[in-house]
């Protein structure tokens, strides 16, 4: 587990790309690998990776496999690329963020950026259906690092946005002052809000489904939308 609270930025060495794996050598922040041993875990990213080899001081492998590759930005890394890290957490450690996994849920773009004085706002847009798990005033996970959604925005195809507030500290520590529109990023989903959110549709379905054709035939005849509603919809 992991408290997204990043610790800094780690830069890539070298990447020995094969068939179905890359083993990526990083270089990590000072005073980061005191006692990092192979076999533990570190997020990069917001990607729970283990570490596979330690070739010098500040410096450690991780080897990723093909399925990480394909659903995470991982696999577009180059020579000199941030990742934002993080070691795991142990017994007793203070949470400052919230509970991470190091399991991506999904890959999101950034939207916009702005650049208010002393700020740095950016928004992020999600595809449909992880938006239902995003409200304003919650947590979520973004390259690792545990941020409050300061607003956020649901369409009608289940698709839609939030937006970020991060102080100077927050750029300091990590990659978001490099990033840019367009650029994507890994998104975990507070994970008690998925199943507050997925229990809540579950008993509506199972309440409401045999009655679905009348509400949609009475939605249709008042021009209502359906599809924001936790009524038999995937």
């Amino acid at each position: 587990m992991f408290t997204g609270i990043v610790q800094g930025v780690a830069r890539v060495e070298s990447i020995d790309a094969r068939e179905g794996l890359h083993t990526l050598a990083l270089k990590l922040p000072a005073g980061f690998d005191a006692d990092l041993a192979i076999g533990a875990s570190v997020s990069c990213d917001g990607v729970c990776l283990t570490v596979t080899g330690r070739p010098a001081p500040d410096t450690a492998l991780f080897d990723v496999m093909a399925q990480t590759l394909n659903l995470t930005t991982l696999g577009a890394l180059k020579v000199g690329s941030g990742l934002n890290v993080e070691r795991a957490a142990r017994e007793g450690v203070e949470i400052g963020g919230h509970p991470l996994s190091g399991h991506v849920d999904v890959s999101a773009r950034i939207a916009e950026i702005r650049k208010p004085d002393n700020n740095h706002v950016i928004r992020f847009a999600v595809p449909a259906p992880w938006m239902r798990y995003v409200f304003a005033k919650g947590y979520i996970g973004v390259n690792g690092c545990s941020l409050t959604v300061a607003e956020a925005r649901r369409e009608r195809d289940g698709s839609g946005w939030f937006e970020v507030w991060l102080i100077p500290e927050t750029l300091r520590m990590t990659t978001f002052g490099d990033k840019a529109v367009g650029d994507a990023i890994h998104i975990e989903i507070d994970r008690s809000t998925q199943v507050v959110v997925d229990t809540v549709r579950d008993a509506l379905d199972e309440k409401l489904g045999p009655l679905l054709p009348v509400l949609e035939a009475i939605a249709r005849e008042r021009g209502i939308d359906l599809t924001q509603l936790a009524i038999g919809k995937s």
